[in-house]
């Protein structure tokens, strides 16, 4: 199992269960955007034929409820991350836009219309995220399940790539996904471990390290994938921990990019990291071993998904050649 088995799960204990409500903050200060973070508004025909499909099917996008930056680009290419399993997450971290709350119950009828989206779309390359279900048994990994094998059926030629919850006490629940065969296994860190309690407090990093860890010892030949953001407080060198940390769990990409805070009751930007520093880590990254890297004040889990996903293969095949 590695050095990782060996890990004490005590970094970002989760609270005792409490309300399911945004927790309450003050209101934080939002720094002014540099010129390198800004973008465009959607405008384009293909942001609508995106934006008209996606409604047609009655489906929720990551791209638009935690307000991505990159929006614009991605429907512009009729690229969109689905978010499955409702609209409101149990849990209330600090940097994320999602709603939170008490969910409504699973609509049976999702894996087969996300499975109709992706084929009217014609797309290659598709990701599937989630909310944070703690209220579920398996904490959705059957649905999750359901919506690959639905993709899989209805456009068998499209590639899928997952970006899960961490399945926190849900024995079993991480097992069922992974055998569900997807492409890619995403599970997004998001900062470093001093910073759980305050921005990501519901979870645990160790458990989430576990999890990436997990995925490779059930499948070896899956790819893995993970992200931090940067600007919340971190350190150069705590940085440079998670990377060793993930590349231990024989995580195969790592994504790094630019915390933007989403209103003034988020968790406030420490800094805007300069594009030179973000080059740097990306560096950095690639001598630790990473297949793949992508490290850019705009990076984002699923922006530019489908070509990384054919430059991660041809990393594979060049390392292994």
């Amino acid at each position: 199992m590695g050095r990782m088995a060996t890990l004490i799960d005590n970094v970002g204990a989760a609270p005792k269960p409490r309300h399911p409500e945004k927790q309450k903050r003050e209101d934080t200060p939002v720094l002014r955007k540099p010129d390198w973070i800004r973008v465009k508004a959607p405008v384009s025909k293909g942001f609508t034929e995106t934006q008209k499909i996606v409604r047609s099917k009655n489906l929720h996008t990551v791209c638009e409820e935690a307000a991505c930056p990159n929006i614009g680009e991605c429907w512009d290419k009729k690229h969109a991350t689905m978010m499955i399993m409702g609209d409101t997450c149990t849990r209330a971290c600090a940097f994320c836009n999602v709603k939170t709350g008490l969910p409504s119950a699973l609509d049976p009828q999702e894996p087969a219309h996300v499975g109709e989206a992706v084929a009217e779309m014609g797309l290659k390359h598709v990701v599937i995220t989630s909310v944070d279900r703690d209220d579920l048994t398996d904490g959705g990994a059957e649905h999750f399940a359901a919506v690959v094998r639905a993709i899989r059926e209805r456009a068998p030629g499209t590639t899928i790539e997952i970006l899960t919850p961490d399945f926190l006490r849900k024995d079993g629940a991480a097992e069922i996904v992974i055998d569900s065969k997807p492409d890619v296994f995403n599970h997004n860190l998001e900062t470093v471990p001093r910073l759980y309690l305050s921005i990501r407090p519901g979870a645990r990093y160790f458990h989430s390290m576990r999890l990436l860890e997990k995925v490779k010892e059930r499948d070896p030949q899956m790819f893995t994938k993970s992200g931090i953001m940067v600007g919340l407080g971190e350190t150069r060198e705590e940085v440079m921990q998670v990377m060793d940390d993930m590349r231990s769990a024989g995580v195969d990409f790592i994504t790094i990019g630019q915390y933007l805070q989403p209103t003034r009751k988020h968790a406030a930007v420490d800094r805007f990291v300069h594009p030179d520093e973000f080059k740097s880590y990306e560096m950095l990254a690639r001598a630790k071993g990473f297949l793949m890297v992508s490290a850019s004040p705009l990076t984002r889990s699923s922006h530019h998904a489908g070509e990384d996903f054919a430059k991660l293969q041809a990393a594979r095949a060049a390392k292994h050649g």
